[in-house]
């Protein structure tokens, strides 16, 4: 129990003295934002201002955790990306908005519940030494409670023991119930609502089974590449020996040829369905390098340009390259362009840009490919734009969430 008053204590103390100090903090960010108008710089000062703000408000996360005997998880993110996305990152997160209405509350709220924890406290102090102490004062300073002169012990036991009682018992109780109070009111504006927490919870999990599923596909991709294709081959091997080593005439021949040919035949169908699973040459090459292959196999004249897309997770680089061979695949087959472009980068987000100067007119409920581009982006939270006007051009947009 002392241990916890220690905590409540030690808590208000701090969010008491700390409160005034958050003032040029929470003004720095209209101030970054003025320059943000003004001038270039604000794009430069806003994120690192709410950064600062962020790891303001962690510290009060961890505190609150501590008075109240319960986790509260920290919310800073690393920064993403270029100038103008980190800019994008810190508004669009709804942490930002909670932070702030936090920080503009606990200014007033965290200096009243300190100050009311000092008073407290320091009464419970005073009467206490006024019980047992009060011959220690100078005759220049009498010691007075409710209008009586403490001058004897009979006095002080009288009147200042009831009076030191009613303050430590203030005290005892009262401490701990303003650091739970300002603790809880702190909780309930710092932590994400049960909603966003379950939102937040199965966006891990779905990511989590996102990221089994697709080890999983290069487990069995590897399996049929070293060990089926592998007996594949050999098996068509001996097929192709035999046959040359048997007479033309011979009606054996001909059925050894058929099974050759079957062993070919499934070889290549085989490949097909690794492909579609998990691209070999995505580990092989890595994304940007498995992207220019598609443009060079492309019937139609493609630029292929890439940003840095190293660090981009598994179940991402697949849907990226799947996305680009489909959206290649509709171009030379619907559009009747003469030249197309594809443009990858990272920031926050994986972000694919294929663009062509066809004839445009795309209708997804023609079975051109979109429909199944789409699922397979919003099973990661992605998005699809597409921009394809009678007459030209096509723009496909994709925006896939490359966070772990």
């Amino acid at each position: 129990m002392l241990k916890q008053w220690g905590r409540s204590a030690g808590y208000l103390a701090v969010v008491g003295f700390s409160a005034p100090f958050a003032m040029p903090l929470f003004l720095l960010l209209p101030m970054s934002g003025i320059a943000l108008i003004a001038a270039g710089l604000g794009f430069v000062l806003f994120p690192l201002v709410v950064m600062l703000i962020r790891i303001w408000t962690d510290m009060h996360r961890l505190l609150v955790g501590w008075v109240l005997g319960t986790r509260v998880e920290t919310q800073l993110r690393p920064l993403r990306g270029g100038v103008l996305a980190r800019v994008r990152q810190v508004l669009t997160d709804p942490t930002t908005w909670r932070d702030l209405v936090w920080l503009f509350v606990n200014m007033i709220m965290g200096f009243v519940f300190g100050i009311a924890g000092m008073i407290v406290t320091s009464f419970a102090a005073a009467s206490t030494f006024l019980l047992f102490f009060w011959w220690t004062m100078p005759d220049d300073m009498p010691v007075q409670i409710m209008d009586v002169h403490v001058d004897s012990v009979g006095k002080a036991i009288v009147v200042a023991a009831p009076t030191a009682v009613v303050g430590l018992a203030l005290a005892w109780f009262g401490v701990p119930l303003l650091a739970r109070v300002h603790a809880t009111i702190s909780k309930a504006l710092l932590q994400p609502s049960a909603l966003e927490a379950r939102v937040e919870e199965l966006a891990e999990t779905r990511a989590g089974a996102i990221s089994s599923h697709d080890a999983e596909l290069r487990r069995i991709e590897r399996d049929l590449h070293d060990g089926t294709q592998a007996r594949l081959v050999s098996i068509a091997m001996r097929l192709g020996m035999a046959e040359k080593s048997m007479d033309d005439k011979d009606p054996v021949s001909m059925l050894v040829r058929e099974a050759r040919e079957g062993a070919e035949q499934a070889m290549g169908e085989l490949r097909d369905v690794i492909r579609t699973m998990y691209p070999p040459i995505l580990a092989d090459r890595g994304l940007d390098g498995a992207l220019a292959a598609i443009g060079a196999r492309c019937p139609v004249p493609t630029v292929v340009e890439t940003g840095d897309l190293d660090g981009v997770p598994a179940p991402v680089e697949a849907a990226a390259y799947f996305v680009v061979a489909e959206a290649l695949t509709n171009v030379a087959k619907h559009s009747s362009a003469t030249s197309a472009s594809v443009r990858v980068v990272r920031d926050e987000c994986v972000r694919i840009t294929v663009s062509d100067n066809g004839m445009g007119g795309i209708d997804e409920g023609r079975g051109t490919g979109i429909i199944g581009m789409r699922r397979r982006v919003a099973a990661l939270d992605g998005t699809v734009a597409v921009d394809s006007p009678a007459g030209g051009p096509t723009v496909i947009s994709v925006e896939l969430p490359c966070a772990s």
